[in-house]
């Protein structure tokens, strides 16, 4: 590819949990034009978008010099996400990073050949987005999160906080296509511990959904709820599901480490920053001439536990210190 290509991306983001990647060769000149298609807002995942930026920074992309990015922002209207991938469509760009399942699926049933690069995508083997994660095929790669597979050890630490036998009431979006599957794993493991779960579903009318499964999860006298991961509806609306959790005295226990860092309780999950971050390595690489679906999909290696004192105190909860000796950050 001569210095003068101009190429151009589509970015899809999911679900993200990341090694890092070996460093793509730095831009020769060139130039990248990208679309972010997300179902959330900017408002709430600006930060993770910053990381991404940073990451084609670190390609030898800079925003503004090389780089024209095309975002596009559901803001929650996940309905609305086909029409921005259709009109990305024409603009026949180069590559796509997509941020979840939807999107992703989105983009693969709107883009044709245009490349996908998913930022943290749950299970994309099982829901037949990719072949493998050694070879991916057709036009998808990038990271991975592994969710689903660590739902047995969020099971145990939150139930090292609860009561013996206490009810734990699970948050599940009813229109996720990956929830499932993590219920049926939360299912197995509770199975095993004695432990009570309880489903509690959330749908799009997010406003109304999201209290009266607070109600719901009250009623049914749970100790705890879990909000399950991989979910951007969730990660969008993570302030009203904290300041539900807050009035109805709740402890929760979060995928991701915004909900903590926003004042909930404690997470467990990968990072999604670095998840974004390595997705730009990827872009980096299809720049360079790889194809996509040679691109091995990677899945995170560490996964941070975070708790909060503050919201601990508050809610009179004592973390035992097996877990705060496990924890990445303790947030005071």
């Amino acid at each position: 590819m001569g210095s003068h290509t101009r190429r151009k991306f589509l970015i899809t983001s999911g679900a993200l949990f990341a090694a890092p990647l070996v460093m793509a060769q730095k831009s020769s000149g060139q130039s990248l034009h990208i679309g972010i298609l997300v179902g959330g807002s900017l408002a709430q995942r600006g930060h993770l978008e910053g990381a991404l930026l940073q990451g084609l920074r670190d390609e030898g992309y800079v925003e503004g010099k090389n780089l024209v990015i095309e975002r596009r922002y559901a803001d929650g209207h996940v309905d609305r996400t086909p029409e921005f991938a259709r009109g990305l469509a024409t603009m026949k760009l180069d590559a796509v990073v997509t941020t979840c399942t939807s999107t992703t699926r989105t983009a693969q049933n709107t883009l044709g050949a245009t490349p996908i690069v998913m930022a943290a995508v749950a299970d994309p083997v099982g829901q037949h987005m990719i072949s493998s994660l050694a070879r991916p095929g057709a036009n998808t790669t990038g990271l991975s999160s592994q969710a689903e597979d660590i739902m047995p050890k969020m099971l145990e630490i939150l139930a090292s906080i609860v009561p013996t036998s206490a009810t734990i009431a699970v948050l599940v979006d009813s229109n996720s296509e990956v929830h499932p599957r993590m219920w049926q794993a939360l299912g197995m493991a509770a199975r095993k511990m004695n432990i009570t779960l309880v489903r509690i579903d959330a749908g799009r009318r997010i406003a109304v959904s999201l209290p009266a499964a607070f109600d719901a999860a009250i009623r049914e006298n749970a100790a705890a709820i879990l909000v399950l991961p991989d979910e951007p509806l969730f990660l969008s609306r993570r302030a009203d599901i904290i300041a539900l959790a807050a009035k109805h005295r709740l402890p929760a226990f979060y995928g991701a480490r915004e909900f903590v860092d926003d004042g909930g309780l404690i997470s467990y999950g990968e990072n999604l920053r670095t998840a974004y971050r390595n997705a730009a390595a990827y872009i980096g690489k299809v720049a360079q001439g790889a194809e996509p679906g040679t691109l091995p999909v990677q899945q995170p290696t560490r996964f941070e536990l975070v708790i909060n004192m503050k919201t601990a105190l508050a809610l009179g909860i004592v973390i035992p210190q097996s877990v705060l000796l496990r924890a990445d950050q303790v947030i005071e």
